[in-house]
């Protein structure tokens, strides 16, 4: 029998990610898309900032303990 490599579950190459944009076109069509873009960018950087707000907070709780 022939040694089989397993694929990487996950693993997106570009022709992946082409089918994935051509099929979102294909549902959104070329004047929506962009704008879904844009509300997907500024959920992901309201995000990011909440999580970042919420580990400094673990953070100084932790020094605060730390100093006592």
């Amino acid at each position: 029998m022939e040694n089989l490599i397993p694929l990487t579950v996950g693993f997106m190459g570009p022709g992946s990610i082409a089918l994935i944009g051509v099929v979102a076109l294909i549902i959104f069509g070329p004047k929506k898309l962009p704008e879904l873009g844009r509300a997907a960018g500024q959920t992901l950087k309201e995000f990011k900032s909440a999580t970042h707000g919420i580990m400094d907070d673990d953070k100084d709780k932790k020094d605060e303990t730390k100093e006592k």
